[in-house]
């Protein structure tokens, strides 16, 4: 194959797992939007809801290292396409479940199916992306964004006013998901499963920086998803609660400026990738988080007006992090992209759940202001990517 066919199958095969990350997303956000059909229908109380949720986070974030750990070292192809069949087999199960103990089985499904597609498809959109690696992670992390936004509209025109049995209908496009993967794995079986055995055997850290400060680099960047992701739940979780408290605006209005926001912030993550292609992950990292915190603090005071510019600059910034934080981890250590993949992306789901409970907690305890001024501080964390070791371009893995 010329090396222009291959660069166009590499660009194909990006944009499929793009997709597929889109439709794994959607898929998911599906569980928490059903929360309100569910608790009344079969008289859940928030301890069963959240017990839900818990159970999900934890089977996706949990299993995400291991799993990524165990494919660094014996590729599996397909199980892109398998960890697709097992949220497509989780999503008939709440369509069809009758009782609390189903549920929380359907939710494992998708917590698994999620626990698998995301170390193994960020290897994919590395592999395919011709060096470029910040800007493979941006396309890959805007399709998962973009499900995650729209899974919610889906349940509240076609679940909500249908029942829990439409959720079946989404079997469909977990289908399509079982298709495009099972193409793309035969792409990297055939391409890159080989080279990645012979990769599992790679120097486990980067050449040019000693074991421990490799660990200390990795430490920090963990902080610095603390960071993040805690801030990001206030918003996702408690912004509309915030303006309706502190302005009165009607539900609706919240919801819109919900967008502004989860807009921005797709933007911000589209932008982030090829920023630290072209400038370096350090900058990018320290800007993106330690940059939004003149913004957090302004936030808790500010006028409606502002409050949505502030909330769109917030999310413009904050959110560039995670491409260049997870292409700076794969090359801190080398020929574990599976590994740091679910480390990182585990650590995500872990942080947006314990985050939502924390705060939640705190909320109820003090006020909604309160936890969006306390949060406000949490991007001074950022600072710490002063530390972060500058990694010489040359020694970073393809």
């Amino acid at each position: 194959m010329h090396k222009h066919d291959e660069a166009r199958t590499a660009t194909l095969v990006l944009a499929a797992i793009s997709f597929s990350h889109f439709l794994n997303d959607m898929l998911q956000s599906l569980l928490p939007a059903l929360y309100p059909v569910l608790k009344t229908q079969y008289a859940l109380d928030f301890g069963q809801v959240g017990l839900i949720t818990l159970t999900y986070q934890a089977t996706a974030s949990l299993l995400q290292p291991a799993i990524g750990h165990f494919t660094d070292r014996r590729p599996q192809p397909y199980s892109l396409a398998v960890g697709m069949s097992f949220t497509l087999v989780g999503m008939l199960l709440i369509s069809r479940a009758n009782a609390f103990g189903p549920l929380l089985v359907a939710a494992a499904l998708v917590g698994l199916g999620s626990a698998i597609f995301h170390p193994e498809s960020s290897r994919v959109a590395r592999l395919a992306s011709g060096g470029r690696h910040g800007l493979a992670q941006s396309v890959f992390q805007v399709g998962g964004n973009a499900g995650s936004s729209f899974g919610p509209l889906l349940a509240a025109f076609i679940v909500v006013p249908r029942g829990q049995g439409s959720v079946a209908w989404f079997g469909a496009a977990a289908f399509l998901g079982v298709v495009i993967l099972f193409n793309v794995g035969r792409w990297y079986g055939t391409h890159h499963a080989p080279a990645a055995r012979r990769n599992a055997a790679a120097p486990e850290r980067h050449a040019s920086l000693s074991p421990e400060q490799v660990r200390l680099a990795i430490a920090l960047l963990m902080v610095l998803m603390f960071s993040k992701f805690f801030y990001l739940s206030s918003m996702a979780n408690y912004y509309t609660f915030f303006l309706i408290q502190k302005f009165g605006v009607p539900i609706r209005d919240a919801q819109l400026l919900l967008f502004v926001y989860l807009g921005a912030a797709a933007v911000g993550t589209f932008i982030g990738g090829p920023l630290g292609d072209r400038f370096g992950r350090r900058p990018v990292i320290w800007w993106s988080i330690a940059g939004a915190l003149p913004f957090t603090l302004l936030l808790p005071f500010a006028n409606l007006f502002w409050t949505a510019v502030l909330s769109g600059v917030i999310g413009l910034v904050i959110a560039s992090a995670f491409s260049a934080i997870l292409v700076f981890a794969q090359e801190l250590v080398p020929g574990r992209v599976g590994l740091i993949s679910g480390l990182f992306f585990g650590l995500a789901f872990g942080m947006s759940g314990l985050g939502a409970a924390l705060l939640g907690q705190l909320a109820d305890r003090t006020s909604i202001e309160f936890v969006f001024r306390l949060c406000a501080f949490l991007p001074a964390l950022g600072l710490l990517a002063g530390f972060l070791p500058r990694l010489e371009p040359g020694a970073r893995q393809k």
